[in-house]
Parts: C-alpha cells; sequence; structure tokens
C-alpha cells in the first residue's frame, strides 16, 4: 500500500433502517472535530505534537506556510530574499493585517515573537532549527531582516511551523498570559479562541475582521476524544462532523456503508518505541538491536495496523529531504537472544516498564500491547503503562524519564533532514529537547554539524546518508512504521484537505 493512496467513498450511511442524513446539517454553523489527546499547551514555543499544531493553526499563522504538495507559500510574509550569501534572510510582510484583539500586525511583532524561540527565556521542546538564527532586525514596519550564522537553507520551511507562529505581543498582558508562558493565544487566524475545557473540548469563533478569505463556520469545536470507536460513534451520530484517526478495523466498512468519506493522505511521521539508554542495560548496542530483531514488524502492520502503515526502512521517513534507505532488522527471535546472550543480559531477569499514549497514535496502545508480546517471548518480564497524553509527555521528556521504552512519534513539519535530527543529538536531551531515548553517538554529532551547513544537495545527502546507516546500527529506536494521516468525516463537507507533514487541512470546510 503507497502512503500516497487517497481513498474517498461517499454514499448514504445505513444504521439500520436509518439513514444518517443529518436534516439540520445545511443550517448548522459550527463544524466539530474529534481528536485524540489532550493539549499539552496552546503555547506555539512549547507545544510538542502536530494535532495540537493543527488546533493552534486556527487562531494562529506563520510567515509562510506549505501546500498540499509540501511547496512553501506565502502568508503573513508576501516575499523574501537571502543576501550576504546567505547569512541573512529578509521577508517583506503583508500589510493591513489585525491581529484579533486590534493591535496592528507588523515587523516588531515578528520579532517579538520569534525571539522567544532563541532567547532562551521560553522552554522549546522543537526548537533547535532556529537555533542559527544570530538576530532579528526591523528596518522598517514591514521589513523584518533574520540575521543567520551560516547559511542554512531549512529555516526559511521551518518559519512555516507552528512553533514560529507570530502572536500579539500586547496580548502576553492578558487573558493569564505571560512572556515565557502563552495560555491564550491571539493571533491574525481566520478564527480566535472563544473558550478552553481542559481534557475536553476547546472552541473557537470567525474572526469577522480576518484579512483573508473568510471561513463558512461561525464556530469550530474540537472534542478531545482519547478512544478512536468514542470518535467514530460520534460521527456516526451525527455528534461530529470530522474525526482523526477512525479505527482502523472499521476503514473498509466506513467507506463502503456511506455517508462518510475516508481521507487516507501522505504523511512523514515515523512511529519508533524509544529505547531510554539511561536504564541498564539498554545503553548496550546489542541489546537495542535485539529488541529490534525480538519484533514482528510484519505481523504487527499486518495484524494490528491493518496494512494502512507502511514499514520504515531508515530512522528517516521516505518522504523527508535526504531520506535514505539503509535497510531492515528482520524478525528473528533466535538471533534476539543470542544478542542479548552475548550482551551478558538473562531475559528472564530483566524487567522492562513499556510505556504508550492512548489516541495519539494510529493503534498506539493496541501496538504497544503486541511489541510487549514479542518481547516477553524472548524471556523478557514487560509492563505496559498509558496515560493522558499531557502526562505522557510530561514522563518521556523528564530527565528522570520512568520508562524503559515507550512509544512515540516524530513528524518535522518542514519535511527536512535536520528536524529529524532533533532526535538524535545531545543538545535536544530533556528538558532541553525531546529526545527522551538519550541517545547520541560523536561520529553523528560530528556528521550532522557538516550537513546541516553543507549547500551542495549532493554532498548534503550523501553526509545525512552515512548519519541514517550509523543510526540504523546503533537502534536507539526499535524502528516501527511510517504513518498514514487519516481522517473521516461527513461527506456533505467539502473542503477538506491535508499538508503532508501530517496536518489536516479544513478552515475553508463547508457544506456541499
Amino acid at each position: 500500500m503507497k502512503r500516497s493512496t487517497l481513498l474517498r467513498s461517499s454514499m448514504m450511511l445505513a444504521l439500520g433502517s436509518v439513514m444518517l442524513v443529518p436534516t439540520a446539517f445545511a443550517a448548522s454553523h459550527t463544524f466539530r472535530i474529534g481528536i485524540g489527546v489532550a493539549l499539552d499547551s496552546l503555547d506555539p514555543a512549547q507545544q510538542t505534537t502536530t494535532t495540537v499544531m493543527n488546533v493552534i493553526d486556527y487562531d494562529l499563522q506563520t510567515l509562510v506556510t506549505f501546500n498540499k504538495e509540501g511547496k512553501l507559500e506565502p502568508q503573513l510574509a508576501t516575499s523574501w530574499s537571502t543576501s550576504d550569501g546567505g547569512k541573512v534572510l529578509t521577508l517583506n510582510l503583508r500589510k493591513g493585517v489585525t491581529f484579533q484583539d486590534g493591535t496592528p500586525f507588523n515587523a516588531k511583532a515578528v520579532k517579538f515573537s520569534l525571539e522567544r524561540l532563541i532567547n532562551g527565556k521560553v522552554k522549546v521542546h522543537i526548537g533547535a532549527a532556529y537555533k542559527p538564527i544570530e538576530s532579528i532586525d526591523t528596518p522598517d514596519p514591514y521589513t523584518v531582516k533574520i540575521h543567520i550564522k551560516y547559511p542554512d537553507p531549512d529555516l526559511l520551511p521551518n518559519l512555516g511551523a507552528t512553533m514560529a507562529a507570530i502572536f500579539s505581543p500586547a496580548s502576553v498582558k492578558k487573558h493569564g498570559n505571560s512572556y515565557t508562558n502563552i495560555v491564550w493565544p491571539v493571533g491574525t487566524g481566520p478564527y480566535e479562541l472563544v473558550s478552553r475545557t481542559k481534557g475536553s473540548q476547546i472552541v473557537f469563533k470567525r474572526n469577522d475582521h480576518y484579512w483573508g478569505k473568510k471561513p463558512y463556520y461561525n464556530k469550530v469545536e474540537f472534542k478531545i476524544m482519547p478512544e478512536a470507536n468514542a470518535r467514530e460513534a460520534g460521527l456516526l451520530a451525527g455528534q461530529l462532523d470530522m474525526i482523526m484517526t477512525p479505527p482502523v478495523t472499521d476503514l473498509e466498512s466506513l467507506a463502503a456503508r456511506g455517508g462518510i468519506s475516508v481521507l487516507k493522505a501522505p504523511d512523514d511521521r515515523t512511529v519508533f518505541m524509544g529505547i531510554n539508554q539511561k536504564k541498564k542495560p539498554f545503553a548496550n548496542k546489542q541489546v537495542r538491536q535485539a529488541l529490534n530483531y525480538a519484533v514482528n514488524k510484519k505481523a504487527l502492520i499486518k495484524n494490528v495496523l491493518f496494512d494502512t502503515v507502511n514499514p520504515v526502512n531508515s530512522p528517516f521517513a521516505d518522504s523527508l529531504a535526504s531520506h535514505c534507505k539503509v535497510g531492515n532488522y528482520d524478525y528473528n527471535p533466535a538471533k534476539a537472544k543470542k544478542l542479548l546472550s552475548g550482551a551478558g543480559v538473562d531475559p528472564g531477569k530483566l524487567d522492562v516498564t513499556l510505556a504508550s499514549p492512548t489516541g495519539r497514535y494510529l493503534q498506539d496502545i493496541q501496538a504497544a500491547q503486541a511489541i510487549a508480546g514479542d518481547l516477553r517471548n524472548i524471556g523478557l518480564h514487560v509492563k505496559v503503562r498509558t496515560m493522558d497524553w499531557p502526562s505522557y509527555l510530561s514522563n518521556v521528556n523528564s530527565q528522570a524519564d520512568p520508562f524503559d521504552m515507550f512509544l512515540l512519534g516524530w513528524a518535522p513539519i518542514a519535511l527536512d533532514a535536520p528536524a529529524q535530527m532533533d532526535m538524535f543529538t545531545k543538545s535536544n536531551w530533556p528538558p532541553n529537547g525531546l529526545n527522551g531515548t538519550f541517545y547520541s553517538d560523536p561520529k553523528v554529532e560530528a556528521l550532522y554539524s557538516k550537513a546541516k551547513r553543507e549547500l551542495d544537495k549532493g554532498k548534503r545527502d550523501k553526509l545525512y546518508c552515512e548519519i541514517q546507516k550509523k543510526i540504523w546500527d546503533d537502534a536507539p529506536w526499535i524502528f516501527l512504521w511510517s504513518q498514514t494521516l487519516i481522517l473521516a468525516y461527513n461527506n456533505h463537507i467539502a473542503g477538506i484537505s491535508y499538508e503532508p507533514n501530517e496536518k489536516f487541512n479544513t478552515i475553508y470546510a463547508h457544506p456541499k
């Protein structure tokens, strides 16, 4: 199955003798979306996952954005150029834009928002892409000059990531906000925040003073529902208009029954089981390799994920720049046991705590339980834990991570190699970043230092290929699959689309 497969089905849905055709649909002015995880933060700089980014994107906007093909397009910046050998990036800003609080969008607001990413006062979990920024100048109200430590072709795409969203400087002193923690973002987007019930829902209303094309819906409600079956039930009952990640067991029946459209879109997320190298004996490479051989990934993808994803062949998803096909770890429990023995590990004496979220990724807790079963088959004692998304992230991203292994996914918004490297460098160990495996290798660090400064694409790709081979051999993860973005929605709605970085694009959704 290709990840670019796009499946649409639009027929009437029969529930027994009742047809699911909400008669009030055309008159409804609220678009209701079911998601699987609670929001860890509404601060664009501090959030950590694309589901939360999708929520924030209704409110805040970036200087540039991505289209369906992953190409850059203008948003709050209308044009850009480089000078001084690529060490100065100049952005020309859109005029006539105001924030939702009525204050003007201008170069000072851009400088204010972007400096939070680099000045060390705010915890930016996904901030490595902005470290090359040296300073930001504002020569006039609609021009921003970003001075870069070295020419960096990846900086501009990363200005399209939600971390770099622009918000009203005046709002920092209101709504319970502070400079170091934004709890109520005020942006330039087509919707503005109305209410948030933690762990339950978040509501936006249409910004009638929006500078661009006005969306159809007066309100957008995100409902937080960790269980995929509950989201599906809400969709079928007409209580939700769209859901993320419906039960993969039901995709064919959803598509066949009608009334619901199913969208399977390209995605750049790599899903893996991180191995905490601070925990003995996981600092030993042979042990980590053994864990990779112990997991039957083909059976996992077939029987738990129902062939909705593809096995990875590299630490990078194949949609990322500089992806290099490395190989695979075949299912070989005998080899796994031999490697453990060679490392001096008696699996019968090894107790492992394996953790997974519920509702964040396709079949996440189910996959974790299957992986635990494979590890038990080679003699390990495995306990599986799960919890709500904010608590889960808090544990994974702490220096005292209580888990030996943890299921996680990583999807670079800019579709670039450096963003993937956030998971493999020492500078991104918690609490400074999200590299919760605490993996670092001197050779990888040296190659990366060269690769991120190399402007020749051929040489750059070669360096990143060496990196991927080394990481694959070091096995800081149990390498699993590359995810697919799956949405299900009422087929009376048009305007449902996506970006290839695991974001859905529904701001201009409307009734057919």
